[in-house]
């Protein structure tokens, strides 16, 4: 069976975690491969919000496992605080919940070197979320990092000991004001220990493969956005896995032919947190109102987010190296009310017109080129089908599907479960 995968194409938040909800009801295991808590995907239903960092989104529903990949980096703090919350919901996850071996833990001492390595960066930082993943990833391709299975052997607290002794000197190294108190941060640390080792440790390949064996439907989760793809994203200001489509064969142990269907996610426009190029970038009234009526706010962090136009020619890019088969176009709804709307086609880079993403994508180097459309005053939020939808909308929807030959299936109208039309 077929594994189905969905990512964002966008900066991230493009709104993965309420369509993974949408979905989950069509699929018997949801997998998370990749990332941690520096994600934040939000779900609303029943008049109540819900965000996760490293749960993943299918764990609201009746009879979906939910599994947490190899290629996640795990928080036991953090991991713990998520079940307490699952715990006050009365959500039966005991059963539903599962965690790969070799997922790889965050220590106390990863986050205090996160912070160290981002205050020694100074003006040049890149807006990490300070969760430690960086570091965590940096030890995992070091060989030095501790994984789930370790926890399950009797010396596991020695190999601890001895890499947080060497992120201490390695944070002393950076030579920045740093404080803290390694005693209570173990403290807590320890105890989340004993909270994660009371769920059900897999070898989430093979059972991924027996699941597929026996005709289990699945869907890989993914984090983050396309554009922060430790490769293929706006480097340096990226995150440290693989988010796009060949993250899921490596942060789940299933091979390319094992890919279904790739479902890509992107926002009607365009948001960014922290640092990094933002070619569309608006600092208008227009940039403005997306932020305000959108809620432009990190899900992790609190951060705002810097807002744009909707830039086509990064989009095709994120399609092309994901292989997207079909496109969810998220927040519509927030659009409007706006008089017109422009999309960006292509650049002029140094002074060629080009319509690929080049290597440096820079304010100095790139100046967007637009196309203008007509905006729409329906309120959208109440709508459920797509014959509801205004014209402008369709048109803005027809244009997007002409230049990216991808169908856009679904477009969400708001933040609950129920505001999504299937087209």
């Amino acid at each position: 069976m077929a594994v189905d995968l969905l990512l964002g194409l966008q900066w991230g938040d493009e709104g993965k975690g309420k369509i993974v909800d949408v979905f989950t009801s069509k699929y018997d295991i949801i997998a998370r491969f990749q990332g941690g808590p520096n994600a934040g995907h939000t779900l609303v239903f029943n008049g109540q919000k819900h965000v996760l960092h490293t749960i993943p989104s299918g764990i609201f529903h009746d009879n979906t496992i939910n599994i947490v990949g190899n290629g996640v980096v795990i928080d036991p703090v953090i991991f713990k605080k998520e079940l307490e919350k699952l715990d006050a919901q009365k959500v039966p996850y005991q059963k539903s919940l599962v965690i790969s071996r070799k997922a790889h833990i965050i220590l106390p001492t990863h986050r205090l070197l996160d912070a160290a390595s981002e205050t020694s960066k100074g003006k040049a930082k890149i807006g990490s979320t300070l969760k430690g993943i960086g570091p965590t990833y940096m030890d995992k391709t070091g060989r030095n990092g501790i994984r789930v299975g370790d926890l399950e052997l009797a010396d596991w607290k020695l190999k601890y000991r001895a890499l947080a002794n060497k992120h201490e000197a390695l944070i002393a190294f950076y030579n920045v004001d740093v404080q803290y108190n390694l005693d209570e941060l173990e403290a807590e640390f320890f105890e989340a220990v004993k909270t994660l080792k009371s769920l059900q440790f897999i070898d989430s390949e093979e059972y991924i493969y027996q699941a597929q064996q026996q005709g289990k439907t699945i869907l890989a989760e993914g984090a983050q956005g396309s554009l922060l793809d430790i490769d293929f994203g706006t480097y340096p200001f990226v995150t440290s896995s693989n988010t796009t489509a060949a993250g899921a064969c490596t942060g789940l142990g299933i091979p390319p032919s094992a890919i279904g269907d790739v479902f890509g996610i992107f926002k009607a426009y365009t948001t960014r947190v922290g640092s990094g190029p933002f070619p569309t970038e608006l600092f208008d009234e227009y940039g403005e109102t997306m932020g305000r009526v959108g809620n432009e706010f990190g899900a992790t962090t609190g951060r705002a987010r810097r807002c744009g136009w909707l830039d086509l020619v990064a989009l095709k890019y994120a399609c092309q190296i994901n292989g997207v088969t079909q496109l969810i176009m998220m927040k519509g709804d927030v659009l409007s009310g706006f008089d017109m709307l422009k999309v960006c086609t292509a650049y002029k880079y140094k002074g060629d017109t080009i319509t690929h993403l080049p290597y440096n994508i820079e304010a100095e180097n790139i100046k967007p080129i637009y196309s203008e459309f007509k905006g729409w005053q329906a309120d959208l939020t109440g709508m459920s089908k797509g014959e509801e939808l205004p014209q402008e909308l369709n048109d803005y929807i027809a244009f997007l599907e002409q230049e990216l030959n991808i169908p856009i299936t679904i477009v969400s109208v708001g933040p609950d479960r129920k505001q999504t039309i299937v087209r």
